[in-house]
């Protein structure tokens, strides 16, 4: 695993914040659910950004915002660059975060597993 620069890690963190106040704010898309930014990956070289959302709904909501955001991007990232002081705006490319799904198939499976019972077949 690369080592994590601590300015890559601030300006992703600083991208998550202004970017959650985008999304709100500015993008009035009917298309879009509800959105939360999870995190912010920056590469070394500040050219690109991975941006992890969470969405409520089901897979075609999740396709539908994913595909929405991407195109959105360029717009989005005129924003950040009026609201950041740096030089170069990382591109963005938005991705769905599974984890929250995970965990919570994680969980009933350990639930399943104190209760002594075998999970239900849909979910191994």
């Amino acid at each position: 695993m690369p080592r994590e620069f601590p300015r890559t890690r601030r300006v992703g963190e600083q991208i998550q914040r202004e970017l959650a106040g985008l999304l709100h704010e500015e993008l009035k898309d009917p298309r879009l659910g509800m959105i939360s930014v999870c995190g912010v990956e920056v590469s070394r070289d500040l050219a690109h950004a991975r941006v992890y959302i969470s969405v409520l709904g089901g897979e075609e909501i999740v396709s539908e915002t994913l595909k929405v955001l991407n195109k959105a991007a360029g717009f989005l990232r005129h924003q950040l660059g009026q609201r950041m002081r740096i030089r170069v705006i990382p591109h963005l490319r938005f991705l769905y975060d599974e984890s929250l799904a995970e965990g919570a198939r994680m969980d009933a499976l350990i639930a399943a597993a104190i209760a002594g019972r075998r999970p239900p077949e849909n979910e191994e």
